[in-house]
């Protein structure tokens, strides 16, 4: 069904770039398309925003967890590697109940969505009819989404009760997930190919699903030298970075996210920034486990896309919006240094314009999809944000009302959500 809004926009068309558009109106076709944007419009309208409300881009969390979601908050005081096998794992096994999964995926999609994410790239787990209940949940709740059904078989990576068998199981599990999810018909979800991260895989599952990959023309996602400890463990184990390894295997490609990569060196950048693969940074998530932080400057000096990541339950924070800010303290922290005498990385701030685009724009541009930005040719993902209160009315301009929103904004200032062009709270 077509609608047309009258909202001011707000929206961050480049890193360093925010555009405000007073009194709009957008015109949005069947398809949930974007056909037009015109300032002071006359004429009636399907839905008209108050003035003291922002029209933003839909969030997109290029990195959640999906069955992490009831550890949420917990655990996190663990190393990384303790956590996944005391916390992580025997949760996720549980998920071969695919009741128990359903019921978490219906309270998880809807929370999200009233948090504004609109578009949610998921780790589901190893089995195939939970993560497909995934897919299906995201249908069924309205967001757009990319699903994957993890691969994992490494017996020295992975507990024998939790991973996949052989090589073979992890590869065909894989392709028959990808069949099932593009079964549904769904223009909102897709598969993802989804090697958990190169510790908990064997050389052949790698390959196999490097070559999937190209056959089918699926996205890939995984972790990318998310800790020093992972880091070491694939240059020990292959002799080269984890990029690289991940490129060798067929896996480094065209809208590939690779979560974290805060131990990533310049030659990776740019080998990254070749293969058209973009970066999930997960601010909140890298200060429990991944033992540095992500220089999202330097990403986006090499035209990487950084999309911001949630990375549930790494993160005891599912909000994008709050991301945003972890993100500029995150910076601040690597441009400031953490002690008197320590200098940090110079140039490495980045400022809420930036947080933003990453939050919206980037992620899009990360999966290559038209989204992220409130312009004509993109989907209408939106979020409709107060942006005033009683004591700060008139105190605002127009900008220093976007960069209130970006810090501060709860999901009680949220009033409306649309994907697509639908409502979907």
């Amino acid at each position: 069904m077509s609608i047309s809004i009258r909202a001011t926009i707000a929206h961050t068309p480049g890193p360093d770039r925010l555009e405000l558009v007073d009194d709009a109106v957008l015109r949005v076709d069947d398809e949930g398309v974007i056909q037009s944007v015109e300032p002071n419009s006359p004429g009636p309208v399907d839905v008209s925003l108050d003035s003291d409300t922002l029209l933003v881009p839909g969030l997109v969390d290029t990195h959640i967890h999906a069955p992490q979601w009831p550890q949420l908050g917990t655990g996190l005081d663990l190393p990384l590697e303790q956590w996944l096998f005391e916390y992580t794992f025997p949760l996720e096994a549980r998920y071969r109940d695919v009741d128990f999964a359903a019921s978490v995926w219906d309270h998880m999609v809807p929370n999200l969505l009233s948090l504004g994410t609109t578009t949610a790239v998921y780790f589901g787990s190893i089995h195939r009819p939970a993560t497909l209940a995934l897919a299906e949940a995201c249908v069924r709740h309205g967001q757009r989404a990319f699903v994957g059904r993890v691969a994992m078989d490494h017996p020295d990576g992975t507990p024998d009760w939790y991973r996949d068998s052989d090589p073979t199981t992890a590869v065909e599990e894989s392709t028959l997930s990808i069949n099932e999810i593009r079964g549904l018909g769904s223009p909102l979800v897709e598969p993802i190919i989804t090697p958990r991260f190169v510790p908990a895989c064997t050389d052949a599952a790698l390959a196999g699903l490097g070559e999937l990959a190209a056959e089918t023309d699926t996205r890939v996602q995984t972790h990318c030298s998310e800790s020093d400890w992972e880091h070491e463990y694939v240059l020990d184990r292959f002799g080269r970075t984890d990029t690289q390894t991940l490129d060798s295997f067929g896996l480094l490609r065209q809208n590939t996210i690779l979560a974290h990569a805060t131990h990533i060196t310049a030659s990776d950048r740019r080998r990254i920034a070749e293969r058209g693969a973009g970066i999930a940074h997960c601010p909140l998530s890298n200060a429990y486990f991944a033992n540095a932080v992500f220089a999202a400057n330097r990403a986006l000096e090499e035209t990487i896309p950084v999309g911001l990541g949630t990375d549930v339950a790494g993160s005891p924070d599912p909000s994008i919006i709050s991301q945003c800010g972890h993100a500029v303290a995150a910076s601040r922290i690597l441009e400031d240094g953490t002690e008197p005498g320590n200098p940090g990385v110079p140039a490495s701030r980045i400022d809420s314009t930036t947080a933003f685009w990453m939050a919206t724009r980037g992620g899009a541009q990360a999966l290559g999809i038209p989204a992220g930005l409130l312009a004509p040719g993109n989907y209408f993902d939106a979020v409709a944000l107060t942006s005033t209160s009683p004591v700060t009315k008139g105190l605002d301009d127009p900008h220093r009302r976007f960069e209130r929103v970006v810090r501060t904004a709860t999901p009680l200032d949220i009033s409306d959500v649309w994907v697509a062009g639908r409502k979907v709270r």
